[in-house]
């Protein structure tokens, strides 16, 4: 008797402690549930920051239970091929993030994230065909992206509120050429940048032999007026002295012809073995013979200019050393 009541106490509270794990659910802080009943909605807890997280209670065997992630959640795309306004391929690489926003209608649009995750796909999808199609690939690549991804998260959006779902971000992670296509555009690029480098040479070497002819030019103008300048102040310098040497045998000839003579001897007689070939009468020797410089044969000739060491020269042109 006592066996028996106390294997029925034991299960009677086996089955309250099963009936009680049943009826006890949670919700955490980053999850929103959906409580049914036969398949029927009766509650939507968290959903919307009223229903705080923690410990609920359902009917057990009656009710259960749907829990949906509150994050934020990653959608990846597979790469696609698009074909722009100007009728350029493009193959596109893109991704979105999402969130439940409305978990009644989430559950009965798709009822779980696998299903969601086709048809957000099958959404964009197509958002980016549609709006990539209206672009050129220079819009797309380069001006008009940020626009771009913000029109197709407005239109992927609109489709995906009656999913109950809200695109939080979208965005092109690779837009680029096809492989077949890229090696064309390197080299046509390639080209242009290769024409461009021979267009800057030829306008730097054009520039460099005009600025050398000009640095030719001023030279040989500055090198003609050194050249006259030089000449005029020689020629300058050369009636100078030819004036002072006139005004210095004006005042005294006879000292004026000895200083003369003495600086043809000096120029003449250079050196320890020096020969002239001339006559002891000569005029040249004219102070060897007499101090005052008056030879025999110079009372014969008509008086004469002082001595030049030039006329010298030509007198010992028979010299030797």
């Amino acid at each position: 008797m006592k066996q028996a009541l106390r294997t029925g106490l034991i299960a009677i509270a086996a089955i309250v402690a099963i009936g009680l794990y049943a009826s006890i659910f949670t919700v955490g802080q980053m999850q929103q549930a959906l409580v049914l009943q036969f398949g029927r909605v009766r509650a939507v807890l968290n959903a919307t920051g009223e229903d705080k997280p923690g410990l609920y209670f359902k009917v057990p065997f009656v009710e259960n239970v749907v829990i949906f992630d509150k994050r934020v959640l990653d959608l990846d795309l597979p790469v696609q091929t698009v074909l722009t306004a100007d009728r350029q391929n493009l193959e596109v690489d893109a991704f979105a993030r999402y969130r439940i926003l409305d978990p009644l209608r989430f559950y009965q649009a798709v009822g779980n994230i696998g299903l969601a995750n086709q048809r957000l796909a099958s959404f964009t999808n197509s958002g980016l065909r549609n709006v990539l199609a209206r672009s050129t690939r220079d819009a797309i690549v380069k001006t008009d992206r940020g626009q771009l991804m913000h029109q197709i998260q407005e239109d992927v959006n609109r489709q995906a509120k009656a999913l109950g779902i809200e695109i939080v971000d979208l965005r092109m992670t690779r837009v680029d050429l096809p492989a077949q296509n890229s090696a064309a555009v390197y080299k046509r690029m390639k080209t242009e940048r290769e024409r461009e480098a021979a267009d800057i040479r030829a306008n730097g070497d054009q520039i460099a032999a005009t600025i050398r002819a000009k640095a030719d030019r001023e030279v040989t103008v500055i090198l003609a007026e050194a050249t006259q300048k030089s000449e005029q102040l020689r020629g300058q310098g050369d009636a100078d002295k030819n004036r002072i040497l006139a005004d210095a045998f004006g005042q005294d000839a006879d000292f004026f012809s000895f200083y003369r003579s003495m600086q043809a001897y000096e120029a003449g007689l250079k050196g320890s073995d020096t020969r002239l070939v001339i006559s002891p009468s000569s005029d040249f020797f004219r102070y060897f013979s007499d101090p005052q410089g008056r030879a025999a044969a110079a009372a014969a000739r008509p008086a004469r200019g002082p001595a030049d060491p030039s006329a010298t020269t030509g007198s010992t042109a028979g010299a030797g050393r």
